[in-house]
């Protein structure tokens, strides 16, 4: 299974009095590394949705493990799972610039749904993104 991996790093706006992240940034790197991964593929979010197919998050989970910090380099690691046929579901572990100590680890899980706003399969183009990442 591919994974991708991508690197930000934690900004002042994203922490709290005690110069740790907010817990609900991790949800935003969670994006960022989907994005990225779709990126790295060919595909971008903007392309997804000008082919008439949006992907909500339907479901989300993070387990934290350690608190990221002011001015850390994050290395945000994403996967596509391949089992799921209904729709689409990310994995991700966000680590610490070493890319080996684990923040938090999570996933999200989206619907294709398209500009009606019903619930579709993924489209023939998002299948074969999902292919790519079989290795």
């Amino acid at each position: 299974m591919l994974r991708h991996r991508t690197t930000y790093r934690v900004i002042y706006g994203d922490t709290d009095n005690m110069g740790q992240a907010y817990y609900g940034n991790y949800f935003r790197w969670f994006e960022v590394g989907r994005s990225e991964m779709f990126r790295f593929l060919g595909l971008s979010y903007k392309a997804v949705e000008d082919n008439g197919i949006f992907l909500p998050v339907s479901e989300a989970h993070c387990k934290y493990a350690r608190p990221a910090k002011y001015d850390d380099v994050l290395v945000i690691e994403t996967s596509l799972d391949p089992r799921i046929k209904a729709g689409l579901k990310f994995d991700y572990k966000i680590y610490q610039e070493d890319g080996k100590t684990l923040l938090a680890k999570g996933y999200t899980k989206h619907p294709c749904i398209n500009r009606e706003g019903k619930i579709v399969r993924p489209p023939d183009f998002i299948k074969e993104i999902i292919a790519k990442t079989v290795v």
